[in-house]
């Protein structure tokens, strides 16, 4: 039995990863810790735990789960490494580049697993896209097109000192990580466009983005948050590659149900397929259990986050970024 403690519920995953925990029959949720005792005190009665101080908390567990506001994810990891706790930390890794590395460093000194949360990996189609470019079956890559547009959460993502940035930061890394996972291949120069054009926020809510890799393809990705409040889900992930053998595209959430329902005058979205969080935090319970690496690692999370960075130094200045510039 892995026994495992939230640190914050600041992010709105948190709630689904608690529930995951919950359904795991080696899993046990031990407790929370918060900065926000209202907060943690409520999320402790919904999911039938204990809040605790953090030190009390790490003294309990074997891992932990991050889902604090970005720029406060290596103040919960780091003193979760130390403690010798293996660590799920949230995407993005951290808000700047010297925090990721500082994550990854004690995760590395403390011999203790660091996984980042992409729970895109475990979407069905995208592990069956994931499957054909394994297999070669598009050949040689030649080009790619992302997408990750959703509704505009805000809270603290929208307030750059606790996010770290906006719609560019929240979005782009997933689907980075998934070109990346694909191609086998690293972005090494990213042209971007960033604004605020829908909602009144500090931060920003669109942009676009046009990547070079190391292998010779390039790709562009919208990422935003465009969708209306009326939107029947948060957003979409698709991924389009084009190869020399061939091309395919994938709707990350496609599988899904068009509920009409006459009495509430609404349509929603129903899921039939798996739950790509539960696969998440079941394959890090079992990596934790078998003492195996853990498939999305840190690095990945930081290479991630550098595209990111990348794009808003782009936008910044108005040309390309080298990668290098960011790390």
């Amino acid at each position: 039995m892995v026994k495992i403690g939230i640190l914050s519920f600041a992010h709105m995953h948190a709630c689904s990863y608690a529930a995951c925990v919950n359904q795991l029959p080696n899993a046990q949720l031990v407790g929370i810790a918060d900065t926000r005792r209202a907060r943690g005190e409520e999320m402790a009665a919904r999911f039938e735990t204990q809040l605790m101080e953090r030190d009390e908390l790490l003294a309990k567990v074997d891992a932990v789960i991050v889902t604090s506001e970005n720029v406060k994810h290596a103040k919960w990891a780091v003193p979760a490494a130390k403690a010798g706790k293996h660590v799920l930390c949230e995407k993005p890794i951290a808000a700047g580049v010297a925090d990721g590395k500082r994550i990854i460093a004690a995760c590395d000194k403390a011999k203790v697993k660091l996984g980042i949360a992409f729970p895109c990996r475990y979407l069905p189609p995208v592990q069956r896209l994931k499957s054909l470019c394994d297999a070669g079956n598009l050949g040689g890559f030649y080009a790619a097109r992302g997408t990750n547009r959703g509704r505009m959460p805000g809270g603290w993502f929208t307030v750059k000192k606790l996010s770290g940035g906006g719609a560019v930061l929240d979005h782009t890394v997933h689907v980075v990580d998934l070109m990346r996972w694909m191609m086998k291949a690293e972005i090494t120069e990213v042209y971007a466009e960033v604004d605020r054009l829908m909602h009144d926020i500090e931060s920003d809510d669109c942009g676009m983005l046009t990547m070079t890799f190391d292998n010779g393809a390039f790709a562009t990705l919208d990422p935003s948050w465009s969708r209306p409040k009326s939107y029947p889900t948060w957003g979409d992930v698709t991924l389009q590659i084009v190869g020399s053998k061939g091309a395919a595209a994938v709707d990350g959430f496609g599988q899904k149900l068009d509920v009409h329902d006459d009495a509430s005058r609404k349509s929603s979205w129903h899921y039939w397929g798996s739950h790509a969080d539960l696969s998440l935090i079941a394959d890090f319970v079992d990596a934790i259990e078998k003492d195996r690496p853990f498939g999305i690692t840190g690095l990945d999370g930081l290479r991630a986050l550098e595209v990111a960075l990348a794009a808003y130094r782009s936008a910044e200045l108005g040309r390309p970024v080298k990668i290098e510039e960011i790390r």
